[in-house]
C-alpha cells in the first residue's frame, strides 16, 4: 500500500531530510566556465600595471599641443620610439614627442597620445601635431581596469567565457568553485525502446529519459544517462547502485506503483531508506522519495510521461535547489479560467492549459485530454494545481499558471 503525503508535506520532507551539499573544488581557470564561484576573486595587483597608449601615434606632453591645428601645427622633434613589451628608457623632455604603438608603455613626462592620423611626418626627425590633445587623452592609466583590493567577481557568480580573460589578466590560474552537481537518469520497463527505434507490438519509445535530461539541462544541472533497464530487479538494483555511486542524485522513472513487476520501491529500500511512497496529487500519485545510506536522494517517478514531468517541476526542482543551496521560484502568471474545472476531492489536481490574451486580460484555457497523452505537454503553455481540499473551480476563477519554459 502507498503511504500518501500531501504536496505540502512532501516539500517539508525535502527540507527536513536533505541538507545543502555544496562541496568545493579547486579548478584551473580555463575549466571553470559554467561553474559557480565559492570565493570572492580579489585583485592583488594593478591591471594594467603601467600607463599605456590606446592608439598608434605619438606620446606628447599635452601642453605642447595646445592651440595647434592643420594650419598651425605644433612641430616636435621625435626623440625615440616605444617598443612593445618594454619600459621606455628615456624621458620625454618639453617640446618633444615619441612614437608609440597601441598598448605601448607611456614614457615618463608624457601625459597624452596623439593618433597618427592627426600628425604629419616631415622626414627630418620632426612631426607636425595637427590636433591638440587633452591630458590623459588616448591613454589607459595604471589600475584603470583593476586595483589591488578590488573585488572582481563575488562568491556565487556563475562564470562565463567572458570572465576568463579578466581572470587571466589577474593571473588567477586556479579558483575555488562549487563542486559540480550531477543527476543520474534511468528509465525502466520491458516495453521501452530507444527513441531512434521503431516500436514493435506492445512497445513504446522511451520518452522520459530525453525529457528529464532536457529539464535538468534547463536547470543548469549536469546529467548522466544510465539508459533503460527491463523489469528485472537484480539489473535495476545494479544500475541504480552505479548511478548513486557516480552522481549526487538519481531519478528512476517507471515501476513506482504497486504492481507485481514494480520493483523500484524494493530496490530503493535495499539501498537505504524509503522516506515516502505516494503523493496526494493527480497525476503523479505513485512517486517515491528515498535516500541512500550515505544520504543521496533517490526519486522514483511515474512512468506516465506527463506525470513524470509535473512531479519533476513541482518536487524534483525543489529537491535540486535544496541540495545546491539555491532557490528558483517557478515563473507564474495569474489567469482567469475560461470554463469550470472539476477536481477529485482529497487529491491535488494538475491541469494543463493554454494562455490567451483578450481585452488586456490573461485567460487560462484548460486542455481536456485522456490521461497519459504526452502531446498534452507540447500543446500547453503551462499548468495549474487545484488544491486537494477543493472539488473544482468555476469559470472565471483566478489560477496561478506555472509557465513551461
Amino acid at each position: 500500500m502507498l503511504n500518501v503525503l500531501t504536496p505540502d508535506q512532501v516539500l517539508r520532507l525535502i527540507e527536513s531530510a536533505f541538507q545543502p551539499n555544496c562541496g568545493i573544488v579547486t579548478r584551473a581557470h580555463g575549466a571553470v566556465v559554467g561553474d559557480v564561484l565559492a570565493e570572492d576573486v580579489v585583485a592583488s595587483e594593478y591591471v594594467p600595471d603601467f600607463d599605456r597608449s590606446t592608439v598608434d601615434g605619438y606620446a606628447v606632453r599635452s601642453k605642447d599641443t595646445f592651440g595647434c591645428s592643420d594650419a598651425i601645427p605644433a612641430i616636435l622633434p621625435v626623440i625615440g620610439g616605444v617598443q612593445m613589451g618594454e619600459t621606455p628608457d628615456f624621458k620625454l623632455a618639453p617640446s618633444t614627442c615619441a612614437a608609440i604603438p597601441t598598448g605601448g608603455a607611456l614614457p615618463e613626462g608624457a601625459d597624452a597620445a596623439v593618433m597618427v592620423e592627426y600628425t604629419e611626418d616631415y622626414g627630418d626627425g620632426t612631426v607636425g601635431i595637427l590636433k591638440s590633445a587633452a591630458p590623459g587623452q588616448n591613454l589607459i592609466f595604471r589600475g584603470d581596469d583593476v586595483k589591488p583590493g578590488d573585488v572582481l567577481f563575488s562568491k556565487g557568480r556563475k562564470l562565463t567565457a567572458s570572465d576568463i580573460g579578466a581572470l587571466a589578466a589577474l593571473g588567477k590560474m586556479k579558483l575555488q568553485v562549487e563542486a559540480p552537481f550531477s543527476v543520474g537518469v534511468i528509465s525502466t520497463g520491458d516495453e521501452l525502446v530507444s527513441p531512434e527505434e521503431v516500436p514493435g507490438p506492445g512497445q513504446v519509445r522511451d520518452v522520459n529519459t530525453p525529457m528529464l535530461l532536457a529539464l535538468l539541462k534547463e536547470w543548469g544541472v549536469e546529467s548522466v544517462d544510465f539508459g533503460r533497464v527491463p523489469d528485472d530487479e537484480a539489473l535495476l538494483l545494479e544500475r541504480v547502485r552505479q548511478a548513486s555511486e557516480r552522481c549526487d542524485m538519481v531519478l528512476i522513472s517507471g515501476g513506482s506503483s504497486v504492481g507485481q513487476k514494480d520493483a523500484v520501491c524494493r530496490v530503493l529500500e535495499s539501498l537505504g531508506e524509503v522516506l515516502m511512497h505516494g503523493i496526494a496529487i493527480k497525476p503523479g500519485k505513485p512517486t517515491i522519495l528515498a535516500r541512500t545510506n550515505d544520504g543521496k536522494p533517490l526519486v522514483g517517478l511515474p512512468g506516465h510521461p506527463a506525470a513524470a514531468y509535473y512531479i519533476a517541476r513541482l518536487f524534483v526542482r525543489s529537491l535540486v535547489d535544496r541540495l545546491r543551496g539555491e532557490s528558483h521560484p517557478e515563473q507564474t502568471v495569474t489567469a482567469k479560467l475560461t470554463e469550470s474545472v472539476n477536481a477529485n476531492h482529497g487529491r491535488a489536481q494538475i491541469t494543463a492549459c493554454q494562455l490567451e490574451q483578450k481585452d488586456g486580460e490573461t485567460f487560462a484555457v484548460p486542455i481536456r485530454s485522456k490521461s497519459g497523452l504526452i502531446t498534452q505537454l507540447a500543446r500547453a503553455d503551462g499548468f495549474f494545481v487545484i488544491p486537494r481540499d477543493c472539488e473544482g473551480l468555476p469559470q472565471g476563477a483566478a489560477v496561478d499558471v506555472i509557465i513551461h519554459h
